[in-house]
């Protein structure tokens, strides 16, 4: 059985994921949710449209799945100390899973339409199906889950696939978000991004994408609780040739799949080729972390990764004040490179932050809020037996 101590390899990828999540996401801040899929309706210069292919292929679809991956990781240590406590497991995991939905359902109705709470909430409660299962049954349902995604990837990108919208019906979407998004009143943008929608879906539509949704994701879930079992990211120091084996075939066969949609009609795999590149990733951080533990950017990362939720909102309320009507209101204005190197910028006071809030406090405001709610307590935790463990 794991131990319960933290492991601090696993704060800092969550920090690094949080990195590339935030880089990824300046798309959707600056380009709208469907905007950043139409890019070419914004006219790009050649040098942001480099720019543009490079988050594409490097870090979209890439680092969302390491952050799922430490999910269902992070899952099975916290079973592993709801037992060392003798606690009912599957009670205090539900009331987890209820009030990430909560934050997820707040965060997109009143912030920002690229929320990801409301998913992993819906994700958290399917795996309480699992997290109990044996090592080989865990992976024979990732097995099955990946193979399904591999499957509907490519019958959703064949040719005589349906399309989601017509040109006229998101030209028309983008030319009306453009004005609102760049000068419109708080309440014109929340109006504006809960009310309207190019895909113009019914109740039982959208109910049926919120529902699937969670079975898309749920392969590297899954695959984050085996690695879990399996112990990967523990005794990092007797891993470490492991490590780098793992990621020296898994990155270049990632980038190689993420870029076959450039040369082909193969979009499927660009898909399955951002989960492989994020796995390759972990790994190659791992290895990284294994050599430079003492290094001022790994503990950066780690202290992140401690405030991965209270970081995760806070990154939303900085970009939509930075792109928003309602704040300075560079919506479509600032270019993509410029917005990389924000981005990068606004980690870094993110880093400076949580060196200052851990200073002070043992966690952050969010992740306290979520443990009294899962606890029904104050203290935010039971009675301990043992020492406390990266959730």
């Amino acid at each position: 059985m794991i131990n319960s101590q933290r492991i601090s390899l696993i704060d800092a990828i969550r920090g690094f994921s949080l990195l590339g999540i935030l880089l990824a996401n300046l798309l959707i801040f600056q380009y709208g949710i469907y905007g950043k899929d139409e890019i070419t309706f914004f006219h790009l210069t050649p040098f942001d449209m480099f720019g543009y292919h490079i988050i594409h292929i490097l870090i979209e679809g890439s680092f969302m799945p390491i952050f799922a991956f430490i999910f269902g990781y992070s899952l099975v240590l916290m079973v592993n100390k709801l037992e060392d406590r003798g606690l009912p497991i599957k009670r205090y995991l539900f009331r987890r899973f209820i009030m990430l939905m909560v934050f997820g359902i707040l965060h997109s109705y009143f912030l920002w339409e690229g929320d990801i709470l409301l998913a992993y909430g819906l994700i958290g409660i399917l795996l309480l199906f699992f997290v109990k299962r044996k090592v080989k049954t865990i992976f024979i349902w990732f097995i099955i889950f990946f193979g399904l995604l591999f499957l509907g990837s490519f019958a959703g990108s064949s040719e005589d696939g349906f399309e989601l919208y017509s040109e006229s019906t998101i030209n028309s979407y983008l030319n009306e978000t453009l004005p609102i998004y760049q000068s419109g009143t708080y309440h014109e943008i929340t109006q504006h991004r809960n009310n309207k929608d190019p895909l113009d879906l019914g109740d039982t539509e959208a109910l049926f994408f919120l529902l699937i949704t969670p079975v898309v994701l749920l392969p590297i879930f899954l695959f984050g609780i085996y690695a879990g079992k399996k112990e990967w990211l523990q005794h990092f120091e007797i891993n470490k040739e492991r490590y780098k084996q793992a990621f020296l075939y898994l990155i270049p066969i990632g980038l190689l799949l993420k870029i076959t949609p450039y040369f082909s009609e193969m979009i499927a795999f660009s898909e399955v080729g951002g989960i492989v590149l994020a796995v390759g990733y972990i790994f190659l951080f791992a290895y990284l972390y294994v050599v430079y533990q003492k290094n001022v950017i790994v503990y950066a990362f780690e202290q992140v990764g401690k405030l991965s939720l209270t970081n995760y909102i806070l990154q939303t309320v900085i970009c939509t004040f930075i792109f928003y009507g309602y704040g300075i209101g560079l919506f479509a204005r600032l270019g993509v490179w410029f917005a990389i190197f924000l981005g990068i910028a606004i980690f870094i006071l993110q880093v400076f932050f949580s060196i200052w809030y851990m200073a002070r406090f043992k966690q952050g405001p969010l992740e306290r809020l979520l443990k009294i709610v899962v606890y029904l307590s104050f203290k935010s935790k039971p009675k301990m037996k043992t020492k406390d463990v990266a959730v």
